[in-house]
């Protein structure tokens, strides 16, 4: 069976939407994928600033945004699908929105962009709210994309997406598991705009910089990192744990980034040590398939390939179209397995009683 579906993914770089037209295939239980079409739309400053501040809007604005933001993101599929000739093609629409507020240990997400105005405005069937029946089920909702991975991508051992948050994944011994890592992109793109830049290309400034250990020392024994997973985390750890703890050691750029980078290839070198560890024996060599912007970071990839080395994981980084869109290209699955009322999360990756079906079905074609 073929389906022709776009995911659709926000960030919490806020770097700009993610729009992936996928052609995905299933035989005999085996999935195959075609990206067909990709593009990222970057948000102009007036939509940075109002997703970065939605959390501090009260209800009534809250909402308004939520439904407003919908009506973006329609209009953006609308363009994506005249710019790139996809008329009558598009089955399904699956939507991932831009979370704001996650509170999994009271069983609350929310992800801004309301799938009815989505629907309303292509007039396509779409998928969304893809996290919140696993939340409500006690699960962490995150991450989310391990299923897709599982099925799209089986040639590796593990998954490591470095996005504004760092996630890992891996099939291991003791069952799927995936959790948050740190926090990544979202702490570097505020390091980065201190430069007026909107990111560190190539980790030039990173490069430059030296580590400082005292920082180092303070950021790995966040309490966070103590946890067992499942755990997730929301966007403010970054913003309101992370950046104003370096802030605190008045560094330089460079050196804050350095330290940063460091921090970040430590902690997932880190996992390693415990039950993800496991699956790796010392005289096999294992793959990491790196994803998300982090992945063009060439310091960062230095870093991590350095503190991996010991457990003999190699990292590999796919053609550039799958590193940026990896995630919208899974948001499309996702929405194809809910259509087809499957599991689209695994209950051993969030810690939820049971694996689900996830998302909200709005139907956009007039019946």
């Amino acid at each position: 069976m073929v389906y022709r579906a776009i995911g659709i993914m926000s960030g919490s770089s806020l770097d700009g939407l993610d729009l992936v037209f996928a052609e995905l295939e299933e035989s005999r239980g085996k999935w195959s994928y075609e990206i067909k079409a990709a593009h990222c739309y970057s948000y102009d400053a007036a939509w940075e600033q109002r997703l970065r501040h939605a959390t501090q809007l009260n209800a009534y604005e809250y909402m308004l945004l939520h439904a407003d933001y919908g009506h973006y993101i329609g209009n953006k599929i609308n363009e994506f699908i005249d710019t790139y000739q996809l008329h009558h093609k598009v089955q399904l629409i699956a939507s991932h929105g831009h979370t704001s507020f996650h509170a999994p240990a009271l069983k609350m997400t929310a992800q801004l962009g309301d799938g009815a105005a989505i629907a309303a405005v292509t007039g396509i069937n779409v998928v969304s709210h893809l996290r919140a029946i696993d939340v409500a089920l006690g699960g962490q909702g995150a991450p989310i994309v391990p299923m897709g991975e599982k099925l799209l991508l089986p040639q590796h051992n593990y998954f490591l997406n470095i996005g504004g948050i760092a996630n890992i994944s891996a099939n291991t011994d003791n069952g799927y598991i995936a959790y948050d890592v740190c926090a990544a992109n979202r702490v570097l793109n505020m390091l980065a705009a201190l430069e007026g830049k909107a990111f560190d290309e190539g980790g030039a400034i990173a490069a430059s910089g030296q580590v400082n250990t005292g920082l180092l020392e303070k950021l790995n024994a966040l309490p966070y990192y103590q946890q067992t997973y499942p755990k997730s985390l929301a966007n403010d750890f970054g913003t309101e744990t992370i950046f104003p703890l370096i802030q605190s050691y008045q560094l330089s750029v460079a050196d804050a980034m350095s330290t940063y980078a460091e921090h970040i290839a430590i902690q997932v070198a880190k996992i390693f040590e415990g039950a993800i560890g496991d699956a790796v024996t010392t005289d096999e060599t294992a793959s990491m398939l790196v994803t998300g912007g982090g992945a063009f970071n060439t310091y960062l990839v230095q870093r991590l390939s350095h503190h991996l080395a010991p457990f003999h994981v190699t990292v590999a980084i796919p053609e550039p179209e799958l590193v940026q869109y990896k995630e919208a290209l899974i948001m499309s699955l996702l929405g194809v397995l809910r259509w087809r009322e499957e599991n689209t999360v695994l209950h051993s990756v969030t810690g939820a009683t049971r694996s689900s079906i996830g998302g909200a079905v709005w139907i956009g074609q007039e019946a």
